[in-house]
């Protein structure tokens, strides 16, 4: 049976043409299965389905390469004290005895059903999963990501997958931030990486795709940094490891190898692979700006991209110094949300204006450049020049957003106007390779209340689990008071016993 052939018109339509997004005003996109036709205007072609969307702006889906695929840990995490941002680490204590995952496989399915609805809900077509090790006995493994997977087909989204993989653990040890190793369970991480990277070998179809996702710079051991870049020589693919991302990370790295992040990823390997990079914010020696120009460009030589993540970043007191110097280096960038609410909308927001304050100027950070590289620039770095653009023979992923809606303000230039006066929550529709999977605000296929209630519960169990792997044994009502006290609770918490595991 022949696909339909459907046209659906807006008001505006970010369309490509010649290796850059267009504005078309009272424009049309015509896609029939998985494939686009035609985005512009003047199509002449045969037509089964027109949907007219009115005042809207059919634009490409966002690509989030660093998208939360959990519950999120910033509410609790990003506003701490240095004294209580110790209690977010697991404690020596408890890395060597009485480990335990907070959640069971299917809980840990619910989170991720629920996180892949957030991100169709908010506008994202691809993504590359990013989730807190905090809450397991260790990492993640083969089966918790076919599941993933799973999730992913059934909800209509594109992903490239991988279980995030570790030799080491951030701790709290004699009162200061540590890494405790166990290479063993590092080795066996990768090993269940190359079994996913097999597994969505076989699996066909293209919305489930392999990519090894190591955790941590400062977490993986020397080996195991070079046998992931072996493997992602051999199988041709993608590696995201975090790094870059703080003066701890920097510190442990001079002290432990005497070097920085860049000569580290340089002397494991990963330098020759097709590597991203969250956040890259930190570049040079600890402390300064020494050897950040040559970090630069060496990032620049090897074709990393770095996935900026301007939302969470802030969040935690950094900011790219900055996002046009990177550019200009000849460094690729991505985008990514990292956090909740995993709206690149707010992300494209937070980025152009911290570029305006990193660079003095009110020309640094265009929204044009942020835009694409939510779009083009994470296609750029998966490989795949038929996403993140409206054009013939591109994936049909698509998201409508509505501009009609009086919270959106008057109306200059509509991509503008979206990231100045609107959200991620203003799409109204979401397409990923032609199949409709969110509409008004609603995931098809997902019971958004269920999920709701669902993952409060499971966030109120993290939430308490924070306790027992304190250094100081607190109970969660002292790591994490409220922004005024609670008058309706009296009850004074008492930390736990230092013999509860």
């Amino acid at each position: 049976m022949t696909e339909p052939v459907v046209r659906m018109t807006a008001a505006h339509v970010l369309a490509h043409r010649d290796g850059d997004h267009v504005l078309v005003s009272d424009g049309e996109i015509v896609y029939r299965g998985a494939r686009i036709l035609h985005a512009g205007r003047g199509w002449d072609g045969p037509v089964d389905e027109t949907i007219d969307c009115g005042d809207a702006l059919i634009m490409p889906g966002f690509i989030d390469l660093d998208a939360l695929a959990d519950i999120d840990h910033a509410l609790l995490d990003s506003w701490a004290t240095p004294e209580l941002a110790l209690g977010q680490q697991w404690s020596a204590d408890y890395f060597r005895s009485g480990r335990r995952d907070v959640f069971d496989a299917p809980e840990r399915a619910v989170i991720r059903e629920y996180a892949l609805a957030q991100l169709l809900r908010h506008g994202v077509t691809t993504f590359m999963p990013i989730a807190s090790e905090a809450h397991s006995s260790w990492a993640e493994t083969c089966d918790d990501m076919v599941e993933v997977a799973r999730i992913a087909e059934r909800l209509g989204i594109r992903g490239y997958l991988g279980p995030a993989y570790r030799s080491g653990v951030n701790v709290v040890d004699g009162g200061r931030r540590s890494v405790l190793f166990d290479e063993e369970r590092g080795r066996a991480g990768l090993r269940d990486a190359e079994r996913f990277l097999d597994y969505a070998a076989d699996h066909g179809g293209d919305l489930v795709h392999g990519a090894l996702l190591p955790c941590r710079i400062e977490t993986l051991t020397r080996e195991l940094m070079a046998a992931t870049a072996r493997l992602a020589v051999a199988r041709d693919t993608v590696v995201r490891l975090h790094c870059m991302q703080g003066e701890v990370e920097l510190a442990l790295l001079d002290e432990w190898y005497g070097m920085r992040p860049v000569e580290l990823l340089e002397a494991s390997g990963l330098l020759e692979t097709r590597l991203l990079v969250p956040h890259g914010i930190h570049l040079g020696a600890p402390g300064g700006s020494r050897g950040r120009q040559a970090d630069l460009r060496r990032l620049a030589e090897a074709d990393v991209t770095i996935v900026h993540c301007p939302m969470t970043s802030i969040r935690y007191g950094a900011v790219l110094e900055s996002y046009d110097s990177y550019r200009t280096a000849g460094v690729h960038i991505a985008l990514g949300t990292d956090s909740f609410p995993p709206d690149l909308v707010r992300g494209i927001d937070y980025g152009t204006n911290l570029a305006k304050r990193a660079d003095g100027s009110l020309a640094a950070g265009a929204t044009a450049d942020y835009i694409r590289s939510a779009t083009i620039g994470g296609a750029r770095a998966l490989g795949r020049p038929d996403l993140g653009r409206l054009q013939p023979g591109a994936s049909a992923d698509f998201i409508v957003v509505d501009l009609a809606d009086f919270a959106m303000g008057v109306r200059d230039d509509p991509l503008r106007t979206l990231t100045m006066n609107g959200t991620a929550r203003d799409v109204r529709r979401t397409v990923v390779a032609g199949r409709t999977v969110m509409a008004d605000g609603v995931v098809l296929g997902a019971d958004q209340s269920r999920l709701q209630a669902h993952a409060q519960g499971l966030f109120e169990r993290m939430r308490a689990a924070y306790g027992e792997r304190d250094h100081r044994r607190r109970l969660p009502a002292e790591l994490f008071p409220p922004t005024f006290p609670d008058i309706t609770k009296t009850t004074t918490p008492k930390r736990y016993s230092h013999d509860q595991s």
